[in-house]
């Protein structure tokens, strides 16, 4: 009978517990691209994370989303960073959008103090060495590295060219993508001309770099920069030089780009980005999405916001279930947990459905609206590459690349290794 009477106490004080800690609030920051070069993605990707914060919500966790503005630059995303840190007491963020604002980020603030970092959108593959370089776990990504899209990038324009120029974006994103585009470009026999960096603040003009990347009349030219950078010179391209063949990339895959340049001078090009696996968990939310907000723009790296912020949700939710402080190291351990096999599928939006099997010690893996969200090592995770095109003014898949050969480990490179790179 005291047995019984025992086990119902510790049964009552666990739930309880769980009940209890499920009350608590929790913060969560936002460090995302409102102004700045990167300011046409902030608002939907942001639209993501909060998406998924609600359906955790309603599952019965509760969250707080603390909003801030990166403005596309490494400072003031970092002084944004410290603030959440410091001020706000976040147990994560989920940021940045520019590899550089991550990066600068990740090195001076979340690492430093044992905080979670989630960005949807720094593809660098300078990002995977930064855990190791700091003895840390805190940086993770749930898109894939630039190793991967660069390789079908170079694929795709040697599919139809002999050579090519490249202007890019003179940060940790535009080195990573432009060296492995080169890399997979030539080793198809193409031959890359020039690589002429430009400044990561957006410029009224771009005459110099085009002078120095059409000077020897490329089959094409890739836009490796963000929007802002490229509807400037793109524009100048086709107006100032009359050339008008280019290869964009996830940075350049934007309806301002359509609007500043006009379909026409864009119909029928193509680029490539991190892309969906598709099938029952992107259409999920995909239906999710566009009954809360509306349209779901054709720009990257919205589904990753969303799976940032469900892995964090079903971390917190498993550090609570085990009895732990909610400490960020405490939830950081939980990510794989909940993210990588083995376990029972859980998809978009199937929060509750995750919580109930978590309650009874079942292990889940969650399939994000991105695809796999299976943080390795150095906390990266691997996605398909879209192949996309401009048309009728629209942004369309053209196809969805699956099957991706590394043919070489770039990741040992330290960050600024070929910031001067040069023509």
């Amino acid at each position: 009978m005291k047995k019984t009477i025992i086990f119902a106490y510790v049964l009552m004080y666990s739930l309880a517990f769980i009940s209890g800690a499920l009350a608590q609030e929790i913060k969560i920051g936002t460090l995302l691209a409102h102004t700045g070069p990167l300011k046409e993605w902030g608002p939907h990707i942001q639209n993501g994370a909060v998406l998924a914060a609600k359906q955790l919500d309603a599952a019965g966790s509760k969250f707080t989303l603390i909003h801030e503005d990166s403005k596309t630059s490494a400072v003031p995303a970092t002084k944004a960073a410290k603030k959440l840190v410091e001020v706000d007491k976040v147990i994560a963020i989920i940021g940045a959008l520019a590899s550089s604002s991550t990066q600068s980020v990740a090195e001076y603030v979340t690492c430093p103090n044992n905080v979670i970092l989630i960005s949807p959108a720094s593809t660098s593959p300078l990002l995977t060495i930064l855990p190791a370089d700091h003895g840390k776990d805190f940086l993770f990504r749930t898109c894939p590295s630039d190793v991967l899209q660069g390789i079908i990038a170079g694929k795709l324009a040697a599919d139809f060219n002999k050579t090519a120029s490249v202007l890019y974006v003179n940060n940790p994103y535009g080195q990573g993508l432009v060296v492995q585009f080169k890399k997979s470009f030539e080793k198809r026999r193409g031959k890359v001309l020039a690589m002429v960096p430009h400044g990561e603040k957006a410029a009224e003009s771009y005459q110099h770099e085009l002078n120095r990347a059409l000077s020897g009349n490329p089959d094409i030219l890739c836009a490796f920069s963000y929007p802002e950078h490229a509807q400037v010179y793109l524009k100048e391209a086709i107006e100032l030089f009359q050339y008008k063949d280019f290869l964009f990339c996830d940075g350049t895959k934007s309806e301002d780009i359509v609007d500043a340049l006009g379909a026409d001078n864009v119909e029928g090009q193509m680029g490539t980005a991190p892309g969906s696996e598709g099938g029952e968990s992107y259409m999920i939310f995909r239906a999710n999405y566009e009954k809360e907000f509306g349209r779901l723009p054709p720009l990257p790296f919205i589904t990753n916001a969303y799976d940032g912020m469900a892995v964090i949700g079903l971390a917190v939710y498993a550090a609570k279930d085990k009895g732990l402080e909610l400490t960020s190291r405490n939830i950081r351990d939980n990510l794989r947990a909940v993210a990588n096999p083995p376990g029972e599928i859980i998809r978009p939006g199937e929060f509750k459905k995750a919580f109930d099997l978590l309650n009874l010690g079942k292990e889940i893996n969650y399939e994000g609206a991105a695809g796999p969200v299976d943080f390795d090592k150095h906390g990266d995770v691997v996605t398909p590459i879209e192949v996309w095109k401009y048309s009728k003014g629209n942004i369309v898949t053209v196809k969805i690349e699956h099957e991706i050969p590394v043919e070489e480990d770039i990741t040992r490179q330290k960050p600024g290794m070929i910031k001067n790179a040069l023509p």
